[in-house]
């Protein structure tokens, strides 16, 4: 029987001729009225939790994420049924940090303050004074992939002190990284004049920063935020934001995304803010990267063959043999 996989978005034209060698291809946005499917590729934007799983039909062996972030996973609920959950966390590396940086330097160069004014916008002049970040201490929370890539961004390329706050990372690892290990995240806050987040969504670090960890902040600090939505509480950012509290902050993310046009966020006059759609790992080698690397795993996986990235690998012995019996 030929395999069947399930597109919750349209891949790059070229990818999809690739699965199409292998496998017959479905693309549905929200996956009604589908057949028993072999695998799926995914976005962020279904939740992949046990009933869902048990309707995609007992031939789905496995849920492939075209990123990082697999928070819309519920892996526990995958592994229990002997589906392989596999992402593709090199991919959006690159894109996602530079896009990190983009918005930092938006901030603190008031880049859309000053387009702003040339266009005819009544800006005051204080509102054009930017800051010089050479010398700046950065405060990394979640030294992964992309974290590491944004310290070594701003430190090597920009001259920051770079700190960091991961529970999972040991200070021999950071200090070879050029990175100083914090040991709380408190200290971390009180001291770095720029805070940027790059975390996993998990229960542990839902509301992460709240409205305590924002007052740890420095009065003249930018918060920068292009992991997910749910790591800060919006309520507490806008609130600090409103005080005057911090500098500014860069989000490329949100809790509801699209965020609704009232979102406070989107409508604070006079708060040094730059906004992005969930975009930091739209650039068109970043979307390749995805699109290629989940499509070659599930293709890997249909063949019988192991793939790079598994979520959960403990999946993997004794299934194997049944998939390709």
């Amino acid at each position: 029987m030929r395999s069947l996989v399930w597109l919750t978005h349209q891949l790059l034209p070229d990818v999809v001729a690739r699965l199409e060698t292998e496998a017959g291809v479905i693309v549905s946005a929200d996956g009604e009225g589908l057949p028993p499917v072999d695998a799926a590729i995914v976005g962020i934007k279904i939740t992949f939790d046990g009933p869902f799983l048990d309707q995609l039909g007992p031939r789905l062996k496995v849920v492939a994420r075209t990123g990082m972030g697999i928070d819309n996973i519920v892996v526990p609920a995958a592994t229990q049924r002997g589906i392989l959950v596999a992402n593709t966390p090199d991919a959006p590396t690159e894109s996602t940090a530079e896009h990190a940086v983009a918005l930092l330097l938006s901030l603190s160069k008031r880049v859309l303050v000053g387009d702003r004014s040339l266009r005819g916008a009544s800006v005051a002049p204080a509102d054009l004074m930017g800051t010089e970040l050479r010398g700046r201490v950065l405060g990394v929370i979640g030294l992964g992939r992309i974290g590491r890539r944004v310290a070594e961004i701003c430190g090597k390329g920009l001259g920051m002190r770079v700190t960091a706050y991961d529970p999972y990372v040991d200070a021999g690892q950071a200090s070879s990284l050029g990175v100083e290990m914090i040991g709380s995240l408190e200290a971390l806050l009180s001291q770095a004049d720029v805070v940027t987040l790059h975390p996993s969504l998990t229960p542990e670090t839902q509301h992460l920063i709240g409205e305590q960890e924002l007052r740890w902040m420095k009065p003249d600090a930018y918060l920068i935020n292009v992991s997910r939505g749910g790591v800060v509480d919006e309520d507490a950012l806008v609130q600090v934001l409103q005080e005057g509290h911090l500098a500014g902050a860069g989000l490329d993310v949100f809790a509801s995304e699209p965020p609704a046009l009232d979102n406070p966020l989107l409508n604070l006059p006079g708060v040094p803010i730059v906004v992005t759609p969930h975009m930091g790992s739209r650039t068109a080698r970043g979307v390749r990267a995805m699109h290629e690397g989940a499509a070659d795993q599930v293709l890997q996986i249909l063949r019988g063959e192991r793939p790079d990235f598994l979520v959960n690998p403990e999946v993997w012995p004794g299934r194997m043999a049944s998939w390709v019996s």
